[in-house]
């Protein structure tokens, strides 16, 4: 949306352009471990080349089986805080840990593909912020942008990027959340609805530490000897 001021599913994200898991084992071992709370916001598209009409989506991570009645999706607007639209979410989150919410077109169907849940709503260009609630109180939030000191910003850390018109804002590791919108968002060229890379799921320290070790080995033969 222009403002004025303006099913395998799990497969890895193309064009991503991160480094493989052996490369991120470790510095995920040597650094402190966030907490995997559940459900996250795991992408989001709301701009697209043209109408956003039937193509806006977001999509969230949760554990399978997981009921969504009473959590809602709501947008901050950047200016001024106020709150719309607010998203009332229903059903329950799949096998494979992706739910995604759609925009409906006029028939109330969708251009989006997989979508669980087909609703109407626009969320803005940024900066603006996304959260995802449940009894009135924020269980995530994504917020996108380049704030000005006195807009006011929703999210968590500190704002991803505002992706260009047809990119969507994506979450490295779907089940992954350090609290800092920058660190855990990317842009992402070509949208996936549906389908989004898991970090392994919290395996034992010593395990990590172990595989952390072999991957430092593995660079160290690696590194070219000195003269």
């Amino acid at each position: 949306m222009q403002r004025n001021r303006p099913r395998d599913r799990r497969r890895n994200r193309s064009g991503r352009g991160w480094i493989g898991w052996w490369g991120w084992l470790p510095l995920w071992v040597l650094a402190p471990q966030p907490a995997l709370a559940l459900p996250l916001v795991s992408e989001v598209f709301y701009d697209a080349v043209g109408s956003d009409d039937g193509l806006s989506f977001v999509e969230l991570y949760a554990e399978p089986g997981t009921d969504l009645d009473g959590y809602t999706l709501e947008g901050v607007n950047g200016a001024n805080g106020a709150v719309g639209p607010v998203l009332v979410l229903a059903g329950l989150v799949p096998g494979d840990g992706i739910f995604v919410v759609a925009d409906g077109l006029a028939d109330g169907t969708t251009l989006v593909s997989g979508a669980d849940l087909i609703l109407d709503f626009d969320f803005q260009n940024g900066p603006d912020s996304i959260v995802l609630a449940s009894g009135g109180a924020a269980v995530d939030a994504v917020g996108y942008g380049v704030f000005a000191p006195e807009e006011v910003f929703a999210g968590e850390g500190s704002p991803a990027e505002d992706p260009p018109a047809g990119w969507s804002l994506a979450r490295v590791w779907a089940d992954l959340d350090t609290d800092d919108n920058a660190v855990d968002f990317a842009a992402l060229s070509s949208p996936t609805p549906g389908e989004a890379p898991l970090a392994v799921p919290e395996p034992g320290t010593g395990v990590l530490l172990a595989c952390g070790l072999a991957g430092l080995a593995r660079l160290g033969r690696r590194a070219p000897r000195a003269p």
